[in-house]
């Protein structure tokens, strides 16, 4: 009795290290993928050295890409709206952003 119960503990043991280890390579796996993919979506976005922006031109900068968003946004919208008044007020909406948008900083 004694010889299967230690039988069963030495397979039981190596069944536990087996899946953990196999859990462990997995997600060493994914997370070596995913850091390679941050890594060259890094080194595509980067064509030079960085430039350093003043306060003034940090803050334009935010402003445009804040109204390009909303643009974005508001041609998904007009994409699936049915109701007419709806749909003009989404109109009026992004042409007031394009203007902004073509406005010099």
């Amino acid at each position: 009795m004694a010889l299967l119960r230690a039988s069963m503990d030495w397979f039981r043991k190596r069944q536990v290290g087996r899946s953990s280890h196999y859990n462990e390579l997995m997600a060493r796996g994914w997370e070596s993928k995913s850091v390679e993919e941050q890594q060259s979506q890094t080194d595509a976005g980067l064509s030079g050295p960085r430039v350093r922006l003043t306060p003034v031109q940090a803050e334009a900068r935010r402003r445009k890409e804040s109204l390009q968003l909303a643009r974005k946004h508001i041609l998904r919208q007009l994409e699936t709206v049915h109701n007419p008044f709806h749909r003009k007020v989404l109109e009026d909406a992004l042409a007031d952003l394009e203007a902004r948008l073509s406005r010099p900083d």
